[in-house]
């Protein structure tokens, strides 16, 4: 075969294995979405006629003996655990059109992770992380227990103006265990840490962020300034300005970061860019104070970070009682206007 013959024949072989995986692809989607639906289903049919009987007794003989029968016929997928979880998820989730979308974007195992979570709105929230960053059952249940959810939503309640760059977009606290900072360290020892770790640094950020620089020159004045670290956000199109700061947040440090910002967008930003936003993290922050500045109408976000986590009971208690916090004094705050 000369060498046009043998380039043609790859170029159609690429093409058919282009198809060929595309088709299995689609396949595989489609049974998965057929698999949860079917899931669906049959708790409901189950929870319906269990109901319908009103006996708790008759509940568990029921499930063990369809379980038997189902099991013989259908296999292992029918084991009465597995059963117990469909009519856990049909209860869980009563809109049809929420099954179906899900069917489509997650995998039963993805499923199965979200189910014990006590509220619809971390399941929702989870199950649309799964969907927009294509992660795995494992990072899944990591991102469940270093509370992303409660992070991201303690971030949200200080944005009460909306601006559409915070939402969603940060956390509070940020969790920098994986520096292995001693008792006593410098800013420049953490600034420091944090760029020898700044693969971990940006999974902790979230996805989108970009390193650009350290220590940004700025001169304002003839005076010289230097922010700590700066970043780019593919899909908010901004840069993003990050301030560290070894102890409890002050109010200066607000003027301080406007100061960078506007610089940032007179001499930084490029031509499609959208104004640059803004990152505080504190060793402990001063929600109060925050809420007050409102800075997140300058495009600012103020967030603990965390360089020791507690133990999971610990963490769960301090996550939740900063989230409640939080919504109380929104609540307040709006009492009050």
């Amino acid at each position: 075969m000369n060498n046009d013959k043998l380039a043609h024949s790859d170029k159609l072989y690429d093409e058919l294995s282009h198809l060929i995986e595309q088709s299995k692809s689609q396949v595989t989607t489609q049974l998965n979405s057929g698999i949860i639906m079917l899931y669906w289903l049959i708790g409901g049919r189950i929870n319906a006629d269990i109901l319908q009987n009103q006996r708790a007794d008759y509940g568990r003989e029921i499930v063990v003996t369809l379980s038997r029968q189902l099991v013989k016929n259908y296999g292992r997928s029918f084991e009465e655990k597995n059963l117990r979880r469909m009519m856990q998820f049909s209860d869980q989730f009563v809109d049809k059109g929420i099954v179906v979308t899900l069917s489509r974007q997650l995998s039963w195992s993805h499923i199965l992770v979200l189910l014990p979570l006590k509220t619809m709105e971390a399941k929702l929230y989870y199950a649309g992380v799964v969907n927009k960053d294509k992660i795995g059952v494992r990072s899944l249940r990591k991102s469940i227990l270093n509370k992303e959810f409660e992070r991201r939503t303690i971030a949200n309640l200080q944005n009460v103006s909306n601006h559409p760059a915070i939402h969603n977009n940060f956390k509070d606290p940020y969790f920098l265990d994986f520096l292995d900072l001693k008792d006593t360290y410098l800013e420049k020892d953490l600034e420091a840490a944090i760029l020898r770790e700044l693969e971990s640094f940006i999974l902790e950020l979230g996805k989108g962020f970009a390193f650009v620089e350290r220590q940004k020159r700025m001169i304002i004045d003839g005076q010289d300034f230097h922010l700590d670290l700066l970043f780019f956000h593919r899909t908010l199109r901004r840069l993003v300005a990050v301030e560290l700061k070894l102890g409890k947040f002050e109010a200066k440090y607000k003027g301080q970061m406007e100061l960078y910002l506007k610089w940032l967008d007179k001499y930084e930003k490029k031509e499609g860019e959208l104004p640059p936003i803004g990152l505080i993290l504190c060793a402990e922050s001063s929600r109060e104070q925050i809420e007050l500045l409102e800075m997140h109408k300058d495009g600012i976000m103020v967030a603990e970070y965390w360089t020791e986590l507690p133990s999971k009971i610990e963490l769960e208690k301090k996550i939740h009682n900063i989230l409640m916090e939080a919504r109380e004094r929104i609540s307040n705050k709006n009492l009050l206007e």
